[in-house]
């Protein structure tokens, strides 16, 4: 495999425009709302497929290996240069969000239809998706900054977008609290949550970058990799691992990993579409990329005989601790776009835990592949969710499940979409593509070698049966059982529950059917990638694959390419997660209600997840409610009491008196005067003489 330099022309004015064009529709669309509101959608729409076709463009370059590095001046103080980085890496995740970020943008027409904030709407999305493109292509991590912080309030903007702050547009239960914390939040204060808590992780990365920075004097991927005795210094020094760790805090912050991960559930008072760009295509997974990135450079400096291990352990368990964490929140939350909040959190930690176990084992190319797989195969299914669940929400107006019930002949289209994109985040076995991208973490994970593999591999595994738990349950709560009342009161009221239109189910159709259609060729897919990055691997980081001659040609020759116990668990997970679900959801026939409450010891742990293990009310104590106190003592004890009494009485009195003297020498009588000079005079006279 070749690695080509292309200059400003040709090929290479594609990676320009792939993030180049969602920002001049952001820049047009107010201009055009002023002669017609209408056709802003459309010009949303042919950005949009413009900036997909320019990555669909590099695609063919991408799969021979060829990369694109592009430069033009930008702070020549300092000889840095703005530029994009086109090799398979970022053409792959460019082509993925620029084509799932369309169908978005096709729905929206549906979905947002009539509001009246319309413009502001699309504005923010071309915003968001053009931000989301140069992290995907920039070539340093300062220009890597600049889309990362304008992910970040374009996110802060759309998740805030029904400022009004209108209890439909709220989330959790009105009045419900934990510990005395409110459980229910507005738009505004979601925004605002989401905007400060990955503002933690930004801070932290601005530290790590500057931090490489003063000792490499570069901000550049290639410049890093060209010459790492930056890499040697700050090793020496004890600053390499935490300079990564502090980039990897930026990662934690927009991918909602633990301990930043609260604020994905409030992200859930945005417009449906939003939810869908955030969760499968744009801001969440640009953590993943930057690890992503990153990943192969810091391993590299590992086989040079610098220590970096513990930088891909913090990444295992990050990863590992998070599936887990949220996937049981996901198991008894109420809301449906809730529940997908969760689940995308816990399939992020999938992602993670595959970047991380890549680095602690030899064949660093079977985890990062198998993260990277992951990434794409939950971007399709999980916006092809998201968007399905907004014409649920569109349909019934309402976003509980409970609200729900008996849908499935009524939704038809709806019903038959969700059950293939749902069945990719279970991972149903052989017929879509998140069973051979998880199946890809496990083998990874249980082949690694490392001391702990077994134990992230047993989380994997339970991870895996609880997501096709409470992916059953959602689908047995919306589509199954009874109409509930709500459904009712609405029928008898003259509302017809009946599918979304085709600007909306054709999006979330398509991506559905690529879950399947992809998923049962989803080995030779793997295979591919696998291929691609092993190849790139090699020739962009000197990262070599052992080689292992393992048939995997012919109808059943795959089977002798996968490793038995991996795909032993995969079956494993899926059966009892799903089995459990039909049971309790679908067949109808064990009461859930009357078995938690059966058993104090289920009842407790289900009162836990559902307080979402008491770290949402932690983090409001502690970083919230506890600090406010704190101002207010400080204002009522310290500023009232030792300030303003302190002025008003011993500091207020010495000053006054001390007036009083100065005014009682203050006769106006000019002989005074003149005989109190005199005699100083007189005084200063006898000093010298003495």
């Amino acid at each position: 495999m070749a690695t080509e330099i292309i200059a400003t022309e040709g090929d290479a004015m594609f990676a320009w425009l792939i993030w180049i064009l969602p920002f001049v529709a952001a820049l047009i669309i107010p201009a055009v709302a002023k002669v017609s509101k209408l056709s802003t959608g459309r010009v949303a729409i042919g950005f949009a497929a413009m900036s997909a076709i320019s990555a669909a463009m590099l695609f063919p370059m991408a799969l021979e290996g060829h990369e694109i590095h592009s430069q033009v001046d930008w702070i020549s103080a300092i000889g840095l240069k703005a530029g994009v980085l086109a090799d398979p890496l970022s053409i792959i995740m460019a082509n993925v969000v620029g084509w799932i970020s369309f169908l978005i943008i096709c729905y929206s027409t549906g979905y947002m239809k009539g509001d009246k904030d319309i413009v502001r709407f699309w504005f923010w999305m071309m915003f968001f998706i053009g931000s989301m493109q140069l992290i995907v292509l920039s070539d340093n991590l300062l220009q890597l900054f600049f889309g990362w912080e304008g992910v970040g309030l374009a996110s802060y903007a759309l998740i805030a977008f029904w400022y009004r702050d209108k209890a439909k547009h709220h989330v959790g239960k009105e009045g419900r609290t934990v510990l005395g914390i409110m459980e229910y939040y507005s738009p505004t204060h979601s925004g605002m949550k989401a905007f400060i808590m990955t503002k933690v992780g930004d801070v932290m990365m601005l530290a790590g970058m500057f931090l490489i920075f003063a000792f490499a004097g570069t901000f550049g991927f290639k410049e890093l990799l060209a010459d790492t005795a930056w890499a040697v210094n700050m090793s020496a020094e004890g600053l390499l691992v935490p300079a990564v760790v502090l980039l990897f805090g930026g990662a934690i912050g927009k991918s909602a990993q633990f301990p930043l991960n609260e604020w994905l559930l409030e992200a859930m008072t945005g417009p449906t579409a939003v939810s869908a760009l955030i969760h499968a295509a744009t801001m969440v997974k640009a953590g993943v990329f930057l690890v992503a990135r990153l990943g192969p450079l810091v391993f590299a400096l590992g086989a040079a005989g610098i220590l970096v291990d513990q930088f891909f352990e913090i990444i295992a368990w990050v990863g590992a601790f998070t599936a887990l964490l949220l996937a049981t929140q996901a198991m008894v939350n109420p809301e449906i776009k809730k529940v997908l909040a969760y689940s995308t959190g816990s399939q992020i930690g999938y992602m993670m835990m595959a970047l991380g176990i890549a680095g602690l084992s030899e064949q660093f190319v079977d985890g990062y592949t198998a993260g990277f797989y992951h990434m794409i195969s939950h971007a399709m299914f999980k916006a092809s969710l998201f968007m399905a669940a907004g014409s649920l929400l569109h349909v019934v107006g309402s976003r509980f499940m409970t609200d729900m019930g008996g849908l499935r002949k009524k939704m038809r289209k709806t019903y038959a979409f969700m059950w293939a994109a749902g069945l990719g985040l279970m991972g149903a076995p052989f017929i879509t593509t998140g069973f051979w991208s998880k199946d890809a973490i496990f083998a990874a994970v249980y082949e690694s070698g490392n001391e702990w593999a077994l134990p992230i591999f047993i989380i994997a595994v339970l991870t895996a049966a609880i997501t096709a738990f409470y992916t059953t349950r959602m689908m047995g709560l919306v589509f199954f059982g009874k109409e509930s009342k709500h459904i009712e009161k609405m029928e008898s009221e003259g509302h017809h529950i009946h599918d979304a239109p085709r600007s909306m189910w054709i999006p979330y159709g398509i991506l559905a059917v690529l879950t399947i259609g992809i998923g049962v060729i989803g080995f030779s897919a793997e295979g591919g990638i696998h291929e691609l990055f092993t190849e790139y691997l090699d020739e962009s980081f000197g990262i070599q694959t052992p080689h292992i001659d393992v048939e995997i040609s012919g109808s059943l020759g795959f089977l002798s390419g996968l490793n038995p116990i991996a795909v032993g668990a995969s079956l494993v997970a899926f059966a009892v997660g799903f089995g459990l679900g039909y049971i309790f959801y679908i067949g109808r026939w064990v009461d859930p209600v009357k078995f938690i409450n059966s058993n104090i010891f289920f009842y407790a742990l289900h009162k836990v997840i559902l307080n979402r293990w008491y770290l949402n009310a932690m983090i409001y104590w502690g970083f919230v409610i506890a600090p406010l106190w704190a101002a207010r003592a400080i204002w009522r004890y310290f500023e009232k009491t030792a300030i303003d009494t302190g002025m008003n009485t011993g500091l207020e009195r010495s000053v006054r008196f001390g007036a009083k003297v100065v005014q009682g020498t203050q006769t106006g009588v000019a002989q005074s005067y003149l005989f109190v000079f005199g005699a100083g005079l007189l005084f200063v006279v006898l000093i010298l003489l003495i």
